[in-house]
């Protein structure tokens, strides 16, 4: 059984966009670490302030994957959105060019099937965290995504001593230069079958047994309705553990609108409830087939949650 369209398309983007080399970063015209231009310092004043400030606006870079990097950064700019999510070191430059943040950093994971709670793989992730850990922190940024791969037969309680074991080996340098890593829960149901960290139980207890302040999940609101629902009581008693949060529709990951069956100004007023400090980001797919229609359900999707 294989993952979605969908999840086979954000796949083929990751990859893409992600690069890995500090060469090449360092290569890219225009980008010094820690720094923005002044064209891009401020935030559009009008989109800006229209919204309430309570929530800190993100959006995939995969959703829109038709428009160029520049593009994305121009349009979330004037939306009001301060970040763009999934973003590789590659188009770090643009980003600062245009003051986005890259909310949640990408590029150092081998794949969402194949992750932490692969004891054969440790080795291999644990280079390649290590050389990105440095490349996030290096810019400026602090948050950086793993997945715990899929099961393919292996016990829940095997899968966690084996991610606790191999995220134990890239924490204290996560720890000494500021970044966090982020788990990200997926549905086993539809997108993503055999993935391990399923639901939010076995993410929570992972943070717990690594007890560290550099270890975080990125709750997908879409994808836990999907395996468990009840998202906003979990969200109340969970949300230390919580440190990113994405959005799309049940069903079909569609827009955030009333076509589906989650109540999203309600979500997110009960995630700014809780204190969160940190970024709500889009992933929904856009179903409009015109550029402009695509950019509506955006700015649509940033009024919803701006609670």
């Amino acid at each position: 059984m294989h993952s979605s369209n969908h999840d086979q398309i954000r796949r083929k983007l990751l990859q893409s966009m992600a690069v890995t080399g500090a060469g090449v970063l360092a290569a890219m015209p225009g980008f010094a670490v820690g720094h923005q231009s002044q064209n891009g310092a401020s935030h559009n004043d009008a989109a800006v302030s229209a919204l309430k400030g309570n929530v800190n606006h993100s959006v995939s870079r995969w959703t829109y994957g038709d428009l160029s990097i520049e593009e994305l950064c121009k349009t979330v700019k004037s939306l009001g959105f301060s970040a763009i999510d999934l973003v590789g070191p590659i188009d770090w430059p643009v980003l600062k060019q245009y003051g986005i943040d890259s909310s949640m950093c990408n590029g150092a994971e081998i794949s969402l099937e194949d992750g932490f709670i692969h004891a054969e793989l440790h080795d291999e992730l644990e280079s390649r965290y290590l050389k990105h850990i440095d490349l996030v922190a290096d810019a400026g940024y602090t948050n950086l995504i793993c997945f715990s791969g899929n099961a393919r037969g292996m016990s829940r309680e095997q899968g966690l001593e084996n991610a606790v074991n191999g995220l134990k080996r890239i924490l204290p340098h996560a720890e000494k230069r500021g970044v966090v890593i982020f788990m990200e829960l997926f549905n086993s149901k539809i997108d993503h079958p055999d993935y391990m960290a399923d639901n939010s139980a076995w993410g929570i207890e992972l943070c717990k047994r690594l007890n560290s302040k550099h270890f975080s999940l990125l709750y997908d609101i879409y994808h836990m309705q999907i395996n468990e629902g009840d998202i906003i009581r979990t969200i109340r008693d969970n949300h230390q553990y919580f440190g990113h949060y994405h959005t799309a529709g049940v069903p079909g990951r569609h827009e955030i609108d009333a076509s589906q069956e989650l109540n999203y100004p309600a979500i997110a007023r009960a995630i700014v409830e809780t204190g969160f400090k940190g970024y709500l980001a889009q992933e929904f797919i856009p179903t409009p087939k015109t550029k402009a229609g695509r950019i509506v359900s955006l700015k649509d999707a940033i009024q919803i949650c701006d609670v």
